[in-house]
């Protein structure tokens, strides 16, 4: 049995607690050792075998898996956040389809979540945004031609930017565009980790703020006026407004 598990931004209690029980009782465990906190693997059995797939292929991953599943054993794969999110865990449940092994997945805390906590944000407010765009620009691997960043930019939603810091002047480059030019931003270094860093501006001087930081990688770039302080009042707790569960006052 193999569990895929998302082990949450950074910080070990962000974990799950079912996915720290798979990981503490695992015979194998499989982690993406770049981005994973190693903290999350303190309780492993210590006659676990830990692999770090940093430094692995798809089919190395694989054969593990093929090798432990042969042997009764179970296996934990463990990536960063959620593996949901640009987590390449879909190629690996195909192949484990193919192999007739079995799998579940175990959903993690998102660093998107985690960049929002940092910031102390919320993305969707009301007559400001209700609509998240999570997204990467575009760089030695493509994008599908829809989703080229000019394009997404032009909803003025909050957009949330993994995996893109290191061309940052690009990206504002192509953001400023769409967005006004004064448009809030903030980059948010390992969100979560004792290391944390919250660096924010404008579209306009966001990348000039960034390189001074020296910030190349491992960060969320997050853009919208969300940011911002202006935003209405959710009618979810006005009491004005009825719904299922209260009526309003008026």
């Amino acid at each position: 049995m193999v569990y895929f598990i998302g082990a949450g931004p950074g910080d070990p209690e962000l974990l799950t607690v079912k996915g720290k029980k798979i990981i503490d009782k695992a015979d194998v465990i499989i982690y993406a050792g770049s981005l994973v906190n190693k903290e999350i693997l303190k309780d492993a059995k210590p006659e676990a075998k830990i692999y770090n797939s940093a430094s692995m292929t798809l089919e190395e991953v694989l054969s593990v898996m093929q090798e432990a599943e042969e042997k009764g054993y179970l296996t934990a794969r463990v990536h960063t956040g959620d593996p949901a999110v640009f987590g390449a865990h879909r190629e690996q449940m195909d192949a484990l389809e193919r192999m007739r092994i079995p799998y579940e997945v175990i959903p993690g805390v998102s660093s998107f979540f985690a960049a929002a906590a940092a910031l102390k944000k919320e993305y969707t407010l009301p007559n400001v945004s209700q609509t998240v765009i999570l997204t990467r620009m575009e760089g030695r691997t493509p994008v599908p031609p829809k989703e080229k960043l000019r394009d997404l930019a032009r909803h003025n939603a909050t957009m949330v930017i993994f995996l893109s810091v290191g061309m940052i002047d690009q990206l504002t480059m192509e953001l400023k565009k769409e967005y006004r030019k004064d448009t809030p931003a903030a980059v948010v270094y390992k969100a979560s980790w004792e290391d944390q860093m919250i660096i924010k501006g404008t579209l306009e001087d966001i990348a000039e703020q960034v390189k001074k930081a020296g910030i190349r990688k491992t960060a969320l770039i997050v853009v919208g006026d969300f940011l911002g302080d202006e935003y209405e009042l959710s009618r979810l707790y006005d009491k004005t407004f009825t719904h299922e569960y209260r009526r309003g006052s008026l």
